[in-house]
């Protein structure tokens, strides 16, 4: 690893994240997996683990816009990859020229693709979406037999193949919940149906990262891992990622920019949210919400510095915030870490993510660009 000082590093642990995915293959046995390397790979740099998940076996890559399936093509993914949040007039030709898999939720996006694969002389291969409870995108099974006709009527002329029939679920993070049986069921039917209908897809898939580690049923013929490649726990009522046989693959730590001493009532940052209780020193970390963190975070966020736990102090600010040590001293240039995978008794992820309401896959996902990526663990040695 690169030992230039910086203001702020993410140090992404390739080999973790290889362990991660060779765990997540043997939670899924019969099943194909994906590894999900949408949004820059949530946070962690989508070329970079994209090659370490193909390293560790993943038999297909995930994103959710054309334009990641592209950068991944760019830089010489040449195996099975698929891409499944599409609008009217996108870059279908393109899409199919470079083998992608592409998804079809209604019957615009079949008749975009056909018109695609015969402009440019090719067989587009698309997977059709089902809609079995989430509500978001996928067909309603009312409107199923219609899809499925246009696509076997697409098929049959050789403009498309139908390589996979696919659903997402609502709530496989909380297992039992009514709607995990209701959405099985659901696309074991409409699975039957297209089937009926003459379809034969390489691939049926609904398990996401939780239903991956606790929904063994779900499995069919691929699985889609995204958050648990990364080392964080998809369902943390259920266990924490070492219950689960995963290491956390990012750390996110500062050089704090300033230290000094202030006296009894001196209000720190915007607005005056934290005003010192007493004589104290305060030490200034060089992050904020232009870095990526939340902004909410004000009071409640979690850092390791001086080898105690601490919370931000007052207000989080686009570039920086404020611990206040009490008692204890520091210097310009100690580090101080914000989360990793807590050997070194640090924060994780799922503590920032209790710590300002939301979840873990936001917490990595927001770390903005402007904070420097630094690989360790890559095949063969390291690098950055």
């Amino acid at each position: 690893m690169d030992e230039t000082p910086m203001r702020a590093r993410a140090v992404v642990d390739l080999a973790a994240l290889r362990a991660n995915v060779r765990a997540l293959r043997d939670a899924a046995p019969t099943a194909e997996l994906m590894t999900v390397v949408k949004s820059d790979a949530y946070g962690h740099g989508m070329i970079r683990c994209a090659r370490a998940a193909r390293e560790a076996g993943a038999g297909w890559l995930g994103t959710a816009t054309p334009e990641e399936a592209f950068a991944l093509r760019a830089a010489g993914d040449m195996g099975r990859l698929m891409c499944w949040l599409w609008t009217p007039g996108g870059p279908w030709r393109q899409a199919i020229e470079a083998d992608i898999d592409v998804s079809a939720s209604g019957l615009w996006a079949v008749r975009e693709a056909v018109a695609a694969a015969r402009a440019c002389g090719r067989t587009a291969r698309l997977q059709l979406k089902a809609d079995t409870g989430l509500g978001r995108n996928g067909c309603q099974p009312a409107d199923w037999p219609e899809l499925v006709a246009e696509a076997r009527a697409a098929e049959a002329e050789g403009a498309i193949r139908v390589t996979g029939l696919w659903s997402h679920f609502a709530c496989a993070d909380q297992p039992g919940h009514p709607s995990i049986a209701v959405q099985l069921s659901v696309f074991r039917e409409m699975v039957a149906y297209a089937e009926r209908a003459g379809l034969r897809p390489e691939v049926r898939h609904i398990a996401n990262s939780p239903a991956t580690l606790t929904l063994p049923e779900s499995h069919f013929d691929l699985v889609r891992t995204g958050i648990a490649s990364y080392g964080i726990s998809p369902s943390p009522e259920v266990g924490v990622p070492a219950d689960f046989g995963l290491r956390p693959v990012m750390t996110l730590s500062a050089a704090l920019a300033s230290v000094k001493r202030v006296p009894g009532g001196h209000g720190v940052s915007y607005g005056h949210r934290y005003v010192t209780p007493g004589e104290t020193t305060l030490a200034l970390v060089p992050v904020g919400y232009g870095d990526g963190i939340p902004r909410h975070a004000s009071g409640t966020g979690p850092v390791l510095l001086a080898g105690k736990w601490r919370t931000v102090a007052g207000t989080v600010a686009m570039d920086q915030f404020v611990v206040d040590l009490g008692g204890d001293t520091a210097a310009p240039g100690d580090e101080v870490v914000l989360f990793g995978p807590g050997d070194r008794g640090e924060p994780t992820v799922e503590d920032w993510a209790r710590a300002v309401g939301s979840i873990g896959y936001e917490i990595v996902t927001r770390i903005s660009p402007r904070v420097p990526r630094v690989y360790v663990g890559e095949q063969g040695g390291t690098g950055n």
